[in-house]
C-alpha cells in the first residue's frame, strides 16, 4: 500500500520561491516538482536496454555481481526510478519501493513502473527519516541524491538503520569537488554561447526555444544553486560512511573526458529547440560518451580519483 501524503505542486508561486532561497527543504521540493514531469527528457532517461546497462554497470563497478536479486530494496531520492526500476528490468532488486521528499517525483516514478508492467510502493518521505522500521530493507540505492541532502553522515545512518544486518547500500552518480568546478563553468559557458548563436535571425526559427521556455529554464537554474548543497572528495565522503556506522566502505569514480564533453553536450540539448535534435543526434551523443568511458577506464589507471567528475560509494551494515 502506499502512503498518502502530500500532493505535487509544479506550479510554485513567487512567494514560495522567494521562501525557497532560505529554506532548503522546501526548495528541493518546488524544485523536483517542478522538475518531475520533464526530468526524464532532460537528462536522456529511459527505461529500455540503454539505460538499463548503464544502472548495472554503474551499481557492478562499485558493489560486484554477486547477492542478486536483492529480495527487498528501497531507492531514495528516487527522482523519476531511473535507478531502482532500471536495476530491477536488469535482474539486481526484485520488490522496489521509492521515496523521495518530492511529491511530483514519487508520482513519477510510479507511473513509470506501471508503464513497465510492475507496481512500487513509493512514499513522500525525508532522507534524514526514513519512514521504515529498522532491519527492513536488503539493499538500498540512490543515484545523484546526497549531494541534496543536508547532513549526509545522518542520511547514511538512516540507510544503515532500515538495511537488515549485512545489508548493502550502493550511492552512485554525486559530483566530485573538482568535477563539478568544470562540469558547471563548461555547462554555463555552452548555455551562453548556444542561446546567444540560436537567436540569431537566419537560425531563430528553427534553432532556438521561446523565451518563455528560456525564461523558465533559468529560472530553475537558479534554483539548483540551493538544491545542490555538496560536492564530494572520495576519501572525505568514505570517510562520512565509515562515521555513519558502515563496514566494507569502498567509493570508485568514473567520468573524466566524458564529463568534459558530456556536460556541453547535454547543455546544448536543453537549450535548443528539441525538435531539431534526432534519432541520430541520440546515437552520437550516448556514442560519444561511451566511447569517452572507455578512454577514462584507461585514465584511471593514472589519473587520481579526486579528478573524475562522478563518485559512487558503496558500504554494508554490521552483522
Amino acid at each position: 500500500m502506499n502512503e498518502p501524503g502530500p500532493t505535487a505542486n509544479p506550479h510554485a508561486s513567487a512567494a514560495e520561491v522567494e521562501q525557497a532561497w532560505t529554506d532548503t527543504k522546501l526548495a528541493q521540493v518546488l524544485y523536483h516538482d517542478w522538475e518531475a514531469g520533464s526530468y526524464d527528457e532532460k537528462w536522456s532517461i529511459s527505461f529500455d536496454e540503454r539505460c538499463i546497462d548503464y544502472a548495472r554497470d554503474r551499481f557492478v563497478a562499485v558493489a560486484g555481481a554477486t547477492g542478486w536479486p536483492y529480495a527487498k530494496a528501497l531507492e531514495v531520492g528516487a527522482g523519476t526510478g531511473f535507478f531502482s526500476l532500471n536495476l530491477k528490468q536488469a535482474g539486481v532488486l526484485d520488490e522496489v519501493h521509492v521515496t523521495d521528499l518530492s511529491p511530483g517525483m514519487v508520482a513519477a516514478a510510479q507511473r513509470n513502473a506501471e508503464r513497465l508492467g510492475f507496481t512500487v510502493e513509493g512514499r513522500v518521505a525525508d532522507a534524514e527519516r526514513l519512514p521504515y522500521d529498522d532491519d527492513t530493507f536488503d539493499v538500498v540505492v540512490g543515484h545523484a541524491v546526497i549531494h541534496h541532502i543536508p547532513d549526509v553522515e545522518l542520511a547514511f545512518r538512516e540507510m544503515l538503520r532500515v538495511l537488515r544486518p549485512g545489508g548493502r547500500f550502493v550511492i552512485a552518480g554525486e559530483p566530485t569537488r573538482i568535477g563539478n568546478w568544470y562540469a558547471r563553468h563548461l555547462g554555463r559557458l555552452t548555455w551562453e554561447a548556444t542561446t546567444r548563436i540560436t537567436h540569431l535571425k537566419p537560425l531563430q526559427d528553427k534553432w532556438s526555444r521561446s523565451k518563455e521556455e528560456l525564461d523558465e529554464s533559468s529560472r530553475a537554474a537558479a534554483l539548483e544553486w540551493v538544491v545542490d548543497l555538496h560536492t564530494f572528495d572520495p576519501d572525505e565522503l568514505a570517510r562520512t560512511v565509515l562515521r555513519a556506522g558502515a563496514v566494507d566502505v569502498r567509493t570508485v569514480t568514473e567520468e573524466l573526458t566524458a564529463a568534459v564533453v558530456g556536460w556541453p553536450i547535454r547543455t546544448f540539448e536543453a537549450a535548443v529547440n528539441p525538435e531539431r535534435l534526432g534519432w541520430g543526434w541520440a546515437r552520437f551523443a550516448f556514442g560519444s560518451w561511451q566511447r569517452l568511458g572507455a578512454v577514462d577506464r584507461a585514465l584511471s589507471r593514472v589519473v587520481p580519483d579526486r579528478f573524475f567528475y562522478n563518485v559512487a560509494v558503496t558500504g554494508t551494515k554490521p552483522g
